[in-house]
């Protein structure tokens, strides 16, 4: 009776060892090839509806948060399908899905033939890959989607639409779920997408608490080629209805001849409303400020742009116009920074005379420091005349709009500076003509008048002829146009 007893004992233990055994080896064989316990999707006793390969990313999988974002993923492209944008033959990508949310709903409602691309790669649903370089041919896909604000984020936002254009075929469909909902931007990221047309702008809300609101925004490839920008080559802004909104939001110009200017006009630099504090500036291919009349570093450019100016943290880069040869050698050192135009900013490539007028309020002392330095004039050679205290140079005048219609686009966000001593009557009109006023997003001009002197009270400058109602109306024309316009001092 005992043996028999031993013998059953053994056979039970042996049965348990062996049940014991196969568990093991199957919890191995999935994890070791799959990479993921089948805990997580009933532990899938010898199935194939394994969790989809990627071992750092598999916790995923079973967490609300994927859940959630699968769920809201597959909501919206259900309602894609139901659009006609997508269809279960479509062949699909997601642009940068790190966690492949998109991928997963796609295939879930019946997409297959869909797949995403990150920098770092989570298999079987994301391949390595980016937004800017996209590792696909031309024409590959039906349907394209980028969420997560990724255009946005990205550092090249014109390379990034252009990938996608390049991947997408004629007639398919790019979906793009953005942060930014205000005019300006909507515009600004249509201006990167040069060969699609706009069927859909929706505001939804997110699932995440960083996207709480998503702007989802629908393309469709044309299938002609380039889609030519409104107003490329335009000399008239008024299409710019985006730009007169912020206009009307701006700081008021100061309508009333101030007595003081030297002080009424730097205090009223704390009033202003920048445009990129109003607005999302992240859809531009290039950010760019331009200070015509720079004098040195710390003028303005130092102490006022770097310093002050909103940027959203976007690398602006550089340009400092300046005449003055004195003021060049400060260049040196900054050149990755600033890229140095040491021409005078003018309507047409020629010789210019370059006067440094230090005027009776200036002592011309300490000048080799560039201390006390008068402002600097420019006229044509022929009608140069030296005068008491007067320094007269020639230098190289350059056509200022040409130049900027042939380095910027409407794509480039570009920021202005400009203090040219009473040449900016000539500078503006020009820009109006050519229509190279329709790139400046902004501009802090100085307006010169016979304004009242400082050093000598009850006197007026007789170096300008213009009067305070003509800057008035100079400011005026500029803001008509769309052109965020400020007061300098």
């Amino acid at each position: 009776m005992e043996q028999k007893l031993s013998l059953l004992r053994n056979i039970v233990a042996y049965v348990l060892f062996f049940g014991i055994l196969v568990t093991v080896i199957r919890f191995a064989y999935v994890v070791t090839t799959i990479g993921e316990s089948c805990n997580l999707y009933n532990f899938c006793f010898f199935k194939n509806n394994v969790a989809p390969q990627s071992n750092p990313h598999n916790h995923l999988y079973a967490s609300r948060e994927w859940d959630k974002a699968v769920h809201f993923y597959s909501s919206i492209f259900q309602d894609m399908i139901s659009k006609g944008y997508l269809s279960p033959n479509s062949k699909s990508l997601c642009v940068e899905a790190p966690n492949g949310h998109e991928v997963f709903a796609l295939k879930k409602i019946g997409v297959e033939d869909s797949i995403g691309i990150f920098r770092k790669a989570a298999k079987p649903l994301v391949i390595r890959g980016e937004g800017d370089r996209i590792p696909f041919d031309d024409n590959t896909f039906d349907f394209i989607f980028s969420g997560g604000a990724r255009v946005e984020m990205s550092a090249r936002p014109f390379d990034f639409a252009s990938e996608i254009v390049r991947a997408l075929k004629p007639q398919g469909f790019a979906v793009f779920h953005v942060k930014a909902n205000d005019s300006y931007s909507l515009n600004s990221f249509l201006d990167l997408f040069h060969s699609c047309k706009l069927i859909k702008v929706l505001d939804i809300d997110g699932f995440n608490p960083s996207m709480p609101y998503i702007r989802e925004i629908v393309l469709k490839k044309e299938n002609h080629g380039y889609r030519k920008i409104p107003g490329d080559d335009s000399k008239n802004c008024s299409f710019q209805a985006h730009k007169q909104e912020l206009v009307q939001k701006a700081e008021p110009l100061i309508e009333e001849e101030p007595l003081k200017p030297w002080v009424t006009l730097k205090r009223n630099i704390k009033n202003v409303k920048y445009f990129s504090s109003m607005v999302d500036i992240s859809f531009k291919n290039r950010y760019v400020y331009i200070d015509v009349g720079a004098r040195n570093y710390g003028s303005s450019i130092g102490s006022w742009f770097i310093k002050q100016y909103p940027k959203q943290n976007k690398s602006f880069h550089v340009y400092a116009i300046e005449a003055d040869k004195a003021f060049h050698k400060q260049y040196a050192s900054k050149k990755k920074a600033v890229t140095l135009l040491p021409y005078a900013a003018w309507v047409r490539n020629e010789t210019l005379s370059f006067e440094i007028n230090d005027g009776p309020a200036q002592e011309k002392v300490n000048k080799t420091k560039n201390k006390g330095r008068g402002m600097g004039r420019i006229q044509p050679v022929k009608s140069s005349r030296g005068e008491l205290n007067t320094e007269v140079n020639e230098i190289q005048g350059f056509d200022f709009a040409e130049w900027l219609k042939n380095t910027f686009t409407k794509r480039d966000f570009v920021v202005i500076k400009m203090d040219v001593e009473g040449t900016e009557f000539d500078l503006i009109p020009k820009l109006f003509e050519t229509g190279a006023i329709c790139l400046i997003d902004e501009i802090f001009l100085e307006c010169h008048y016979n304004r009242w002197q400082r050093c000598c009270p009850g006197q007026r400058s007789t170096k300008y002829k213009k009067h305070y109602r003509h800057c008035l109306e100079l400011f005026t024309s500029l803001r008509k146009s769309g052109v965020l316009v400020h007061q300098w001092w």
